[in-house]
């Protein structure tokens, strides 16, 4: 990679410019991008008086001409072709929010190599390829700013880059995703099913048609990754990161969490460990009582834990045209004023990110629920009890609840099946899954177990 900085790079560039008004290029205009020009038209004289210069849009690239765009929009900035945006030296800060990797990571290499501060809220991009473009913006000593890519309109990138920087930050927990926060709040509220929970948050517009990203964890794991570049310094790969979403959960694992004194979320979770990272995204009980549980409905929110400052949270509005647009305008107005003071580069200066081993999911130690849909017959929790215990797992709570399912008329082929729900204390997960392998072999056994770490945040 040649990061030997051009002729026109931003240092040349900044010298000769005074205050002449900062020019953007906007790359897409969906839905975050049209929030980008309402907020950028609306508060024009207000983010002028806080850059020191007018902040001007030039050219915005978009696949489709004549679909319709915001008010906000003037059409005779429109092209379709995006070299009109990272070629053009008079375009000062180039803003991505397009998404994905292909072509957005190419066009953002080259805007940096042509000495342009950038702005993103792609989180897929910075998950695989964060560490690599921020040497590179480094190196030319320019900006990539990406608030937007974490939480919406939550300021949790700049809290973990400004806030904690003279802290260490031990532990992140967070609510990451608003689609599988929203669904699991209307089954834990009305008793819904997840599938009618699914229905309703499409209905609504906060789940996609195709919401696999969202509630398979994917999108939460791609965020967590970009927080652990800022809260341990970590360059990770997505497949080092346990992922796992909400579409097994059901009503019962609602209530019975209910009856423990728990509520479910999908956590995106992080530890330094020191010699490693604790890095994984699943659901998770935790206590009622805690700040996370309440949370609910579309809301995000990021509890960190500094060695010195201790618990703080984050929370709000996490996706959406205008909070995610917030935060991508303020990344704006913070490089805007970077490039006009003459001192670009600075947001990524002295941020060491390396890589670091992410500890295998066998090796973590949690607590656990364990559902168990087997036959109601004599022996059966004896049984269990047996196969946790000769792997060295021990139960701190046990409740039995049945029969899951009832016949009428003819007596049933087999036993009618009940719920045996379980608590361990601490354990490993590699011993808890060399229990529930032993189990699984076992004739009683209806249904695959129900597996929810615990987590007291």
């Amino acid at each position: 990679m040649n990061l030997n900085p051009e002729p026109h790079a931003a240092s040349d560039r900044r010298r000769l410019r005074g205050g002449a008004p900062i020019q953007i290029g906007l790359l897409g205009c969906g839905t975050v991008g049209g929030g980008v020009l309402r907020l950028l038209a609306e508060n024009s004289g207000y983010l002028a008086e806080r850059a020191g210069v007018p902040l001007v849009v030039k050219r915005v690239v978009v696949r489709d001409l004549e679909k319709e765009r915001v008010a906000a929009l003037d059409r005779d900035l429109l092209t379709t072709n995006p070299e009109e945006v990272v070629d053009d030296p008079a375009i000062d800060v180039v803003v991505e929010v397009m998404g994905g990797d292909t072509p957005a990571r190419a066009l953002i290499e080259r805007a940096i190599d042509r000495g342009k501060g950038v702005v993103t809220a792609n989180k897929l991009l910075l998950a695989a390829h964060g560490p690599a473009l921020l040497a590179r913006a480094s190196a030319r000593q320019v900006d990539l700013a990406f608030e937007g890519a974490v939480g919406g309109g939550i300021p949790i990138i700049r809290t973990l880059r400004d806030a904690f920087a003279s802290d260490w930050v031990e532990r992140v927990t967070a609510i990451l995703n608003g689609t599988c926060n929203y669904i699991l709040t209307r089954m834990r509220d009305t008793g819904a099913s997840f599938d009618a929970a699914l229905r309703e948050a499409q209905a609504l517009g906060y789940a996609e048609a195709d919401p696999s990203l969202d509630v398979d964890g994917h999108d939460a794991a791609h965020k967590l990754i970009v927080l652990a570049m800022l809260a341990f310094g970590a360059q990770v790969d997505s497949a080092d990161v346990h992922t796992s979403g909400i579409r097994t959960i059901e009503e019962a694992d609602h209530r019975y969490a209910d009856r423990f004194g728990y509520t479910i979320k999908h956590l995106a979770i992080g530890r330094d460990l020191g010699d490693s990272i604790e890095l994984r995204v699943h659901p998770t009980l935790i206590p009622k009582e805690s700040v996370l549980a309440n949370v609910s409905g579309v809301l995000n929110a990021v509890l960190l834990e500094g060695r010195a400052v201790g618990p703080s949270l984050v929370y709000g509005r996490g996706a959406g045209d205008l909070p995610t647009a917030v935060s991508v305008v303020s990344d704006i107005l913070d490089v805007a004023r970077s490039i006009a003071s003459g001192v670009a580069g600075m947001q990524g200066r002295g941020m060491s990110i390396k890589p670091r081993p992410v500890r295998p999911l066998s090796e973590i130690v949690s607590r656990y629920y364990l559902r168990f849909a087997v036959e109601d017959r004599p022996g059966v929790m004896g049984r269990l009890a047996g196969a946790l215990g000769d792997a060295g797992v021990s139960i701190e709570q046990i409740v039995q609840q049945g029969p899951t399912n009832s016949s009428s008329g003819a007596a049933p082929a087999r036993q009618p099946a009940v719920d045996v729900v379980l608590i361990t204390h601490d354990a490993r997960e590699g011993l808890v899954r060399n229990a529930l392998d032993a189990i699984a072999r076992e004739q009683f056994l209806r249904e695959p177990v129900h597996l929810f770490r615990i987590e007291e945040p």
